[in-house]
């Protein structure tokens, strides 16, 4: 159930990052998207199907100010966050420049597991950050919800082509790591199988249009990751979540009552 609308919006948000990983299906068709289902012991989304990710640390900053970038230093934390998190997560090391294999991702991940902090671990491997490798696609701060906790957490794309990678589920905190089609993920979510939040489902919406990570790359130049901020409006007597309607997004909202949040 959607928490109320608040009057009073906080200034700032909890700064996160979450990564969309695309790769090409063995079959053919849509592209399978990289997505992880929450424990039910996390306080935020517990129990949802969600892209891995998670909050932007100190060290991400500290780092981003230190590297040779273009980005503004907010802009490259973010992206250093996702990359972060997404081996943290996943296993997978996307965004590294240098000799990267299962074996040497494994080992980076045992490292950042031991140690929270990408900038020991690239050390180690021998690895630079690409930055350019993900690709920013919406910003979503739902700052006048009423929430214990607001994250202002920015989306990127990543693109893994083939996905003969290895994955494997970061147990504290997710309980299941898959590949699915964006529509498989709303058609699993509309039969009871998936539980996905509101940003998710506007989210997987929005993906479901692409056949190609190409198309993808294409709709993110088209349409700048501005900040949306979920609104309430009346529709046909019904209150409805919505959010603007010049983002790219097929479908921009859905009455409050069965809109489903994280906390």
């Amino acid at each position: 159930m959607m928490n109320p609308i608040s009057d009073n919006q906080s200034p700032d948000g909890i700064p996160a990052a979450t990564i969309v990983i695309f790769r090409h299906a063995k079959n053919g068709g849509p592209p399978e998207l990289l997505m992880v289902t929450r424990s039910r012991s996390m306080s935020f989304a517990g129990g949802a199907a969600v892209f891995p990710g998670g909050r932007v640390d100190q060290a991400d900053f500290d780092l981003a100010a230190q590297l040779e970038s273009d980005l503004p230093v907010d802009e490259a934390a973010h992206r250093v966050a996702a990359i972060r998190e997404t081996l943290e997560e996943t296993g997978l090391a996307i965004g590294i420049k240098g000799t990267v294999n299962a074996d040497r991702a494994r080992q980076a991940r045992k490292l950042l597991l031991e140690n929270p902090a990408i900038a020991p671990v690239l050390e180690a491997m021998d690895w630079t950050l690409d930055l350019n490798a993900v690709l920013p696609f919406s910003r979503w701060f739902p700052k006048n919800e009423k929430l214990t906790r607001v994250f202002d957490t920015r989306f990127y794309l990543a693109d893994v082509g083939t996905g003969a990678v290895d994955i494997e589920v970061d147990a504290t905190e997710n309980s299941k790591l898959y590949w699915i089609t964006a529509q498989g993920a709303l058609d699993a979510a509309d039969t009871g199988d998936l539980t996905i939040i509101y940003p998710t489902r506007r989210n997987l919406e929005r993906l479901a249009q692409f056949d190609d990570f190409a198309a993808a790359e294409k709709d993110c130049a088209t349409y700048p990751a501005d900040i949306i901020c979920p609104f309430l409006t009346e529709r046909d007597g019904e209150q409805w979540l919505c959010i603007p309607d010049n983002l790219g997004y097929p479908i921009d909202g859905e009455p409050i009552d069965g809109a489903m949040r994280g906390n």
